[in-house]
């Protein structure tokens, strides 16, 4: 539990650092006053926790803070990591599998997500817990998308199914569902081209991946997730809502947290979209992809132990 923790903590280093930065380290030792809680204010608003969750924390801390005026600065934080513990609750889900095998994952998200990387990474920590995955190279749209999944199956040893750029995507993915039926694999990955909801061709060929897979299962895909990059803050949020209005998405993983000081966006996208978070990226390795943990997220994001 410790590891899983320092693992959020630094995963969300720069979004402590932007809040720790502008509140000239209020959450340590000493007693807090009225213009640090201005200043951490202004902070929570920089790292991107928007205004009713801001609300939220400054109230209660502000509260804290009259009972006592020897408030201390871990004092508040721990306040402000039990908000966005509560805040969250709810948010986190664990992956359950389907009762027929392949489980069925499909990925989806814009251009630069991060949607191939943790596939892959997704891949890899399936197979540390003893489950068989095969994974479905889908992106047919982007030649270097294909070749970098299968870098990365190469890499963490995973079976993948793959076909030349311009494939019909729903025809990979017809033909990585059998593979994956016939090597009794416990988990179907299916990595899908990065798209612009402006986009219909693309919008289109979701549906029509799902089509296909449900002609092997009618109960297929049984998670779809958005893959969100972190990095773009609350910017996600409309970007999320029409892939759920078109797709119907069951989650979320987000993304490149580790290199954004706006790590409040999660609190934000949960609050919209009320889509649980089941993993988060908070770096370059595959172990960098991590479940979410409301708690460790929000004891990281404050500095708290």
């Amino acid at each position: 539990m410790f590891g899983l923790f320092k693992k959020f903590k630094d995963g969300f280093s720069k979004t402590v650092a932007a809040i720790s930065e502008k509140t000239r380290g209020i959450f340590g030792g000493r007693a807090i006053d009225v213009s640090s809680l201005e200043t951490l204010e202004e902070a929570l608003y920089t790292a991107d926790f928007g205004v009713e969750t801001t609300s939220e924390i400054l109230t209660e801390i502000k509260a804290a803070y009259k009972q006592d005026k020897e408030l201390r600065g871990q004092q508040a934080a721990a306040i402000g990591a039990s908000v966005l513990k509560r805040v969250l609750a709810g948010s986190e889900r664990e992956l359950t599998p389907a009762p027929a095998t392949p489980t069925v994952i499909v990925m989806i998200g814009v251009n630069g997500s991060g949607k191939t990387t943790t596939s892959a990474k997704l891949g890899w920590l399936l197979k540390q817990d003893g489950k068989s995955v095969m994974l479905a190279a889908c992106d047919t749209f982007r030649a270097a998308a294909v070749e970098q999944l299968k870098s990365w199956a190469v890499r963490l040893d995973l079976p993948i199914v793959a076909s030349h750029t311009g494939a019909d995507a729903a025809a990979v993915a017809f033909d990585a569902w059998q593979a994956a039926r016939a090597r009794g694999c416990d988990y179907l990955i299916v990595d899908t081209a990065g798209r612009l909801h402006t986009k219909s061709n693309l919008m289109d060929e979701l549906a029509k991946i799902r089509r296909v897979l449900q002609k092997n299962d009618p109960t297929a895909p049984h998670h779809s997730w958005l893959v969100v990059d972190g990095s773009l803050g609350t910017n996600s949020i409309e970007q999320a809502k029409v892939f759920h209005k078109s797709f119907g998405l069951t989650g979320l993983v987000v993304t490149k947290l580790d290199g954004t000081s706006r790590g409040g966006a999660i609190v934000g996208i949960w609050r919209e979209l009320k889509l649980p978070i089941y993993f988060l990226g908070l770096g370059e390795q595959p172990e960098d992809l991590q479940p979410f943990s409301a708690e460790n997220y929000a004891k990281a994001v404050f500095g708290a132990e």
